[in-house]
C-alpha cells in the first residue's frame, strides 16, 4: 500500500514512524513533512490546504490511503473534495467530512451538539456582535473564573480564561468588535469554568465501529507548574493515573457512545479520529472540547504504546472493518517533552542549527518545526521544534529518559519544561 500523510509536525512524524514499521507499507510520503519525516518517508513540498496539488500528488504516486494530520484541511472540506472528484473516488482517506469537522471547526456547533445528545459539558451561551450587550450582561452575572472561546479555528489561541469580570469584558470586545481572531471570533462562546483534572481520550471510528486508543494528559502552558501563556503543547503522558478503568468506562458510556450516536443521528458518517478533551470532576467526565484529529504532542505518547500494526488499523478504518481488528496496548508508560524556540509562543527566530540529536539513546525523537539549511544541516523552523518520548515500566523512569534527551539536544534559544509528568508522580504517591 502507498500511503500519504498530510502535515508537517511532530504528530505527522510519529504517524510516519509508526506506519513505516508496517509490512503493509510499500511507499510512504508526507506533505509537506519536516527533517524528521524525511528520514522515514519521501517529503512532497506542497501545502495540505492546496487540494488540487494534493490530488495531483495522490495520482502521480499511486496513493491508496491518505491520512489527514491537521484540523484545517478537514474543516476546509478536503474529504468532500476527494468525494466530489471521480478520479479520486477509489482513494481511501482518514478524516471526517466538513459536516463532521464542525465538531472542532465551530465551538458553537459542538456545544449545541453536546446539549442535544445529553453529553456532559459546561453550561454556555453563544454571542455575536449583534448580541454584544446581552453578552456583557451575561458576563456581569456569571460566576468567576469565566471561559471565552472563539467559535472557529484560532490556532490554539482562541480560549481565554478570565479571573476578573473586566478582563472577560475586554477579551469579549476584542473578539467581537476588534476582530482579534478574525472570522474565527465572529461568534464567541461564553462558558462555565470547570475545576478538575484534565485529560484527553482518543477514538478511532470507521463510521460504524470504534476503538478507544490510549488516553493522555498534555501540558499546555509555557511555564513550569502550568503558568504563563497557552501553547500548542509542551509535553504529554500516557497512561493517566487518575483515569482508572471505572472512569474510562464512564467516558465510553456517557461520552463516546452518545457522540457517535449523535453523529449518526445528524446523518454524518464519521471516519477518522475524535479527540475528546475531558475534565475529571470527582470521578465524572465532562467534555471541554472535541478535536477531529489526533493531538500533538499526545500522538507522540499514544502511538508508542500501540503494539498492533497501526497501518492495518487505519486501513480497516478506511474500509469500515474496524470491528475485525484486535488492538494491543502496551502497559508501559510514555512521557514526551517538547523543545521550543526561544520566545515561543510569541515571536521567535528560525534557522538555528540543531546538534546532539544523533547521540540519543533509548528514546524516540520526533521532529516538529525542523527543516534543512543550504548545508543540509537540521535547523529550527517553528515554535515547537522537537519532541522526545521516553518509554519505561514506571512513570519516573519514562520522565527521566525524556528529560535526559531534552537536555542533550542543543540549539540557540532552546527551552523546555522540566516538570512534565511530575504532577502525576505526586498523584501516585
Amino acid at each position: 500500500m502507498n500511503v500519504l500523510i498530510l502535515g508537517s509536525g511532530g504528530r505527522e512524524h510519529a504517524f510516519a514512524w509508526k506506519i513505516a514499521q508496517s509490512p503493509l507499507c510499500d511507499s510512504l510520503f508526507v506533505a509537506p513533512g519536516n527533517a524528521g519525516t524525511a528520514t522515514v518517508a519521501t517529503n512532497i513540498p506542497i501545502s495540505y490546504n492546496d487540494f488540487d496539488s494534493v490530488a495531483t500528488a495522490v495520482l502521480e504516486n499511486s496513493i491508496e490511503l491518505v491520512i489527514v494530520g491537521p484540523e484545517e484541511p478537514l474543516v476546509n472540506g478536503i474529504i468532500d473534495y476527494f468525494e466530489g472528484r471521480p478520479d479520486l473516488a477509489k482513494i481511501k482517506i482518514i478524516g471526517p467530512n466538513a459536516a463532521g469537522a464542525q465538531l472542532e471547526g465551530s465551538k458553537n456547533f459542538s456545544k449545541l451538539f453536546m446539549q442535544k445528545y445529553n453529553i456532559p459539558t459546561a453550561s454556555s451561551r453563544t454571542f455575536t456582535a449583534e448580541t454584544l450587550e446581552s453578552g456583557l450582561e451575561y458576563i456581569e452575572n456569571h460566576a468567576l473564573p469565566i471561559v471565552l472561546k472563539a467559535d472557529g479555528l484560532a490556532a490554539g489561541k482562541g480560549v481565554i480564561i478570565a479571573e476578573k469580570k473586566t478582563d472577560a469584558e475586554i477579551a469579549f470586545k476584542e473578539m467581537l468588535v476588534d476582530g482579534k481572531f478574525g472570522s474565527a471570533g465572529n461568534k464567541v462562546v461564553i462558558e462555565q469554568f470547570l475545576k478538575g483534572i484534565e485529560l484527553s481520550v482518543f477514538v478511532l471510528c470507521d463510521g460504524e465501529n470504534y476503538k478507544i486508543l490510549p488516553e493522555a494528559k498534555d501540558y499546555k502552558r509555557i511555564g513550569e507548574n502550568d503558568t504563563g501563556l497557552n501553547t500548542g503543547g509542551m509535553g504529554a503522558v500516557s497512561p493517566v493515573a487518575f483515569a482508572d478503568a471505572n472512569f474510562l468506562r464512564k467516558v465510553e458510556e456517557k461520552v463516546v457512545k452518545p457522540t457517535l450516536h449523535g453523529l449518526k443521528s445528524e446523518g454524518i458518517k464519521y471516519v477518522g479520529f475524535i479527540f475528546i478533551g475531558l475534565m475529571n470532576i470527582k470521578g465524572e467526565p465532562y467534555v471541554i472540547e472535541y478535536n477531529v484529529r489526533m493531538g500533538d504532542p499526545e500522538t507522540e505518547v499514544v502511538l508508542p504504546r500501540i503494539q498492533s500494526d497501526f497501518l492495518i488499523l487505519l486501513a480497516a478504518t478506511a474500509k469500515g472493518t474496524l470491528q475485525d481488528i484486535e488492538m494491543t496496548i502496551s502497559p508501559q508508560v510514555a512521557v514526551t517533552t517538547v523543545l521550543v524556540s526561544g520566545g515561543y509562543p510569541g515571536d521567535f527566530e528560525k534557522g538555528k542549527v540543531i546538534s546532539g540529536n544523533d547521540k540519543l539513546e533509548d528514546v524516540f525523537l520526533f521532529h516538529a518545526g525542523t527543516t534543512f539549511n543550504a548545508n543540509t544541516e537540521v535547523v529550527t523552523n517553528g515554535g515547537r521544534v522537537m519532541v522526545l518520548t521516553g518509554v519505561a515500566n514506571s512513570l519516573e523512569n519514562a520522565v527521566r529518559k525524556s528529560q535526559r534527551a531534552a537536555q542533550a539536544i542543543q540549539f540557540e534559544g532552546k527551552y523546555f519544561r522540566h516538570d512534565i509528568g511530575m504532577d502525576l508522580i505526586r498523584y501516585n504517591s
